[in-house]
């Protein structure tokens, strides 16, 4: 008995001291990922693969895309969860630096939905952009994702240890990262030139490290691994029927020194994983499934080397595993900024729409960067959160960079059937006369030379004070009963052709009311000049018939919404302006003039029901209070456009300007089908009485008097939409087909 029980002992004994020498020998595993751009995303499916057999690996290092990647593993993310995270990614909006539309103010979105060309212009002389995007979408997504770690800023006190490598441009030296702020570390080791700007981090100007060391095998191997997992997604030389444009060529030069490079550091890595990436670009991210099923397969083919690997790891892998979405909501308990030189605090306080001390959505907090971002006046915001001891809110600082560009030149082409064709020049410039105001001219040379020039102090939360003048004109047969009274009309006169000369001038104050909606107040005053040139005065043909010449002057005020994601192809978002004009004078030439009024509303609603489906329903109507005899001002409809002038509205199925009255309500329903990524068909209905007086005689809310219906196909494109529309009119049995090329302006 008692040697059975020594046996025993012995065994135990045997057995535990085997097991503290695996447990000792157990090999530290590095994980190293190269940058390589959108081929990157091959890393997600070597790290599903990883993950799938139990390997745990003690130390992550990358570059670029590498560093992005493993950054997010490092922080807890599982491959698998990676996967989901990155199929949600919009990779179009972060290399254009596509912020949402509904972040951005009314005058910066209308400035975004004019020109097809934007530089800089300081000095006299234009300038390149730095790079395609400022990656703020990119930062803000790294932000969200790694806010469960804000407190950490020694990179190896992450669930798993890391470090990333970026290059200094002033130096040409590469940078280990493995403190500080993750997500603009890991921005500025994936800052590939020419498509993000470069970070700057502790007064060094940093970008892509795949310049200098895209495979920090070495730095990793320092950190006492054993064995390193190494995937490499970097692309060879190619052949001379491949290189066919300058980037090719340029691509081309930079890979010499990485490939060179491989030669040494490829031997050095214990498990070496490269995927089959050679059909893929640096920018193929709308093939993402695909280059991560590259990753996948080739992990498994050194499944038999990571099996070996994740069973000489008997640790239990105890890494948070954070949620895939990042925490919901936050409170912002104080509010700190630097780098604000020429806007005040409640500027830049009123577009973040921020107040101290409340409880507000991540998805809020973001929208409200966007907003600040998407003035252009900040080349960069970047911003961590500081928990705040005591309670279960953060302390926000903000970091902002103002922009040295304050001059631009843009222009735009477009042609409709209204205007024809037109060229937009247009110079804007920030800080004319005081720090956070704008000026912009447009010139639109063509068939209809026109001009709009506006001036804005933009106060944030207060009111900003605005100057608009503007001059329209174009040529067209224009509804009789627009210019005439009931008893000037001859018999069989339906329209007249004739010249619309406008030039408005503005004075405005605005604020934002309940964060989203701009409410406004000013004064106008309006020359509006009609005339004819096939109507002879006393027989004389040189002299034109004066329809209207007349100075108008007027009081105004407007409430405005504006949610829709796309301005001319909604998929979501809601619609809501309104505007109250009183008519207070006009000139001699109008003598029988008395005050007047003229309220509009228009609301809209789009939603989809699929990713290629998407409905837009719209109703919009007005009416004219006090004296009636003005008729120049009343309501005319037909045609189509977006940005038609005084009370022109559009209306298909009839031409511009042919249904007048000095009241109106309209209905509209479009259905948009993107049959593939830009390639709109619509197919579109309207309906509308008008006349004067409907809302006496109770005629708004009968059946629809005209009818109007279009099959259309349109092209987004960078200049604007391209588009056709073939429409109908039941009542008037024939079609008309409208034509549009580029932005409206």
């Amino acid at each position: 008995m008692k040697g059975t029980i020594l046996i025993l002992f012995l065994f135990v004994l045997f057995s535990a001291k085997a097991q503290n020498e695996t447990q000792k020998h157990k090999p530290k595993v590095g994980l190293v990922l190269s940058g390589g751009g959108a081929k990157g995303l091959a890393h997600i499916g070597v790290l599903k693969v990883i993950d799938s057999l139990g390997v745990k690996v003690d130390y992550v290092a990358g570059t670029s895309m590498g560093a992005i990647i493993g950054s997010l593993y490092a922080s807890g993310y599982t491959g698998k969860q990676l996967d989901s995270i990155f199929k949600e990614v919009n990779f179009d909006d972060i290399l254009n630096d596509d912020l949402p539309r509904a972040s951005k103010a009314f005058y910066e979105r209308d400035n975004d939905e004019k020109y097809a060309i934007k530089l800089p212009f300081n000095d006299f002389k234009i300038k390149l952009p730095s790079a395609l995007s400022r990656g703020q979408n990119t930062y803000s997504l790294l932000s969200r994702l790694t806010l469960h770690l804000n407190e950490i800023d020694d990179f190896s006190e992450l669930p798993i240890p890391f470090f990333c490598i970026a290059t200094n441009i002033e130096t040409g030296e590469a940078v280990m990262l493995d403190k500080g702020n993750l997500a603009q570390s890991v921005m500025a080791s994936g800052a590939l030139p020419s498509i993000f700007q470069p970070v700057v981090i502790d007064d060094k100007v940093l970008t892509d490290g795949g310049v200098v060391n895209n495979y920090p095998i070495d730095e990793l191997r320092a950190k006492g691994m054993d064995v390193i997992i190494g995937v490499d997604v970097q692309h060879g030389l190619v052949g001379r029927k491949k290189l066919t444009s300058a980037p090719d060529v340029l691509l081309q030069i930079n890979n010499f020194r990485t490939i060179n490079a491989m030669k040494v550091k490829a031997p050095k890595t214990d498990i070496y994983i490269k995927p089959d990436i050679e059909d893929f670009t640096v920018v193929s991210f709308s093939e993402g499934a695909k280059i991560i099923e590259t990753g996948k397969q080739a992990a498994i083919n050194r499944i038999e080397a990571l099996k070996d690997l994740a069973e000489k790891g008997l640790k239990e892998d105890t890494r948070p595993i954070p949620e895939i979405k990042g925490q919901d909501s936050i409170v912002i308990n104080s509010i700190s900024l630097k780098g604000k030189n020429s806007y005040t605090r409640a500027y830049v306080l009123g577009k973040l729409k921020l107040k101290q001390n409340k409880k507000i959505s991540y998805k809020t907090f973001n929208k409200g960067v966007n907003s600040l971002v998407a003035t252009n006046n900040f080349d960069s915001f970047l911003y961590e959160f500081e928990k705040t001891e005591g309670t279960e809110g953060y302390d926000l600082h903000g970091t902002l960079v103002e922009t040295k560009n304050t001059a631009f030149l843009k222009a735009g082409i477009h042609y409709d059937d209204l205007y024809k064709s037109g060229l937009l020049l247009n110079i804007t410039k920030k800080h004319l006369l005081f720090d956070n105001d704008v000026a912009s001219l447009d010139v639109i040379l063509g068939d209809n030379v026109r001009y709009n020039f506006e001036y804005l102090i933009d106060k944030g939360f207060y009111w900003s004070i605005g100057i608009k003048s503007g001059f329209q004109q174009f040529h067209k047969n224009i509804s009789a009963q627009l210019l005439l009274e009931d008893d000037q009309l001859g018999v069989g006169l339906n329209k007249i052709d004739a010249e619309l000369q406008d030039q408005t001038n503005q004075f405005y104050v605005q604020s934002l009311f309940r964060k989203d909606f701009a409410f406004g107040v000013g004064a106008e005053h309006k020359r509006l000049e009609v005339k004819s040139p096939t109507i002879a005065i006393n027989n004389n043909p040189e002299e034109e018939f004066l329809f209207e010449n007349t100075d108008y002057l007027s009081v105004f005020g407007y409430l405005k919404l504006d949610t829709y994601d796309n301005k001319y192809f909604p998929k979501k978002g809601f619609y809501f302006d309104s505007d109250l004009h009183l008519y207070l004078y006009a000139s001699d030439f109008n003598k029988d003039f008395k005050k007047f009024s003229i309220a509009k509303a228009d609301i809209g609603y789009a939603f989809s029901v699929s990713n290629k489906l998407a409905f837009n329903l719209q109703t919009n109507g007005g009416f004219k209070l006090g004296d009636k005899s003005t008729q120049a001002l009343d309501f005319a409809l037909g045609g189509y456009g977006n940005n038609l002038i005084n009370n022109f509205e559009p209306f298909l199925g009839y031409d511009f300007l042919s249904l007048t009255g000095n009241s109106y309500v309209k209905a509209s329903a479009i259905a948009d089908y993107e049959i593939f990524k830009n390639h709109h068909v619509t197919l579109e209905g309207n309906w509308a009485n008008v006349d004067d007086n409907i809302f006496d005689t109770g005629e708004w809310f009968t059946l629809p008097d005209y009818r109007g219906y279009a099959l259309g196909y349109a092209i987004n494109t960078f200049i604007g939409p391209v588009q056709a529309k073939f429409s109908y009119s039941p009542e008037q049995r024939k079609a008309i087909w409208f034509f549009n090329v580029g932005f409206w302006f």
